[in-house]
């Protein structure tokens, strides 16, 4: 039997077991070119493990799911961090899960706004790209480089969601 799962706003603080979310923090806020912008500083650190690896920017194009949705599947990296930015400015979807025995537990699902993006810790279950609506672009700091860096799980029974209403 499939589980939904509930719906929570994205925050720093009920994402910081999963990585980081980035958006402007004024806390981190700097001015700099002589006043003219403010540099919300070092919102999220880029992991590249291993020899020869680099920290590479992608724009990666999301097609917009339909709901009720099947969460059958989650992926991790091992050797580096993901980031997801949204360029599109709309709201879309972030699976995580909690690393249990080498799996990934219960999966937790939270809304981001389009002012959001998060940085996925190396080694995090995460769900792939779910846009909301219609396509969707989102710039992406991920590693490049030698080396196995994605690991899939599939469940047994799958998770649910239902029609998100951002």
């Amino acid at each position: 039997m499939s589980r939904f799962l509930d719906i929570r706003p994205l925050s720093k603080s009920a994402f910081a077991p999963f990585g980081d979310v980035i958006e402007a923090d004024p806390a981190t806020m700097r001015l700099i070119n002589g006043g003219t912008t403010e540099r919300f500083h070092a919102l999220a650190a880029v992991e590249a493990a291993g020899e020869g690896a680099r920290a590479i920017l992608s724009i990666f194009r999301g097609q917009p799911r339909r709901f009720p949705y099947a969460v059958t599947m989650m992926e991790r990296h091992p050797l580096g961090s993901q980031s997801f930015s949204p360029l599109s400015g709309r709201p879309y979807l972030v699976v995580v899960s909690e690393d249990v025995d080498g799996k990934p537990g219960i999966p937790h699902l939270f809304l981001a706004r389009p002012d959001q993006g998060v940085n996925y810790r190396r080694n995090v279950w995460h769900h792939p790209l779910m846009t909301l609506g219609e396509a969707s672009d989102f710039l992406v700091a991920d590693r490049d480089g030698p080396g196995s860096n994605l690991e899939e799980y599939f469940f047994e029974t799958p998770y649910m969601i239902a029609e998100p209403t951002p």
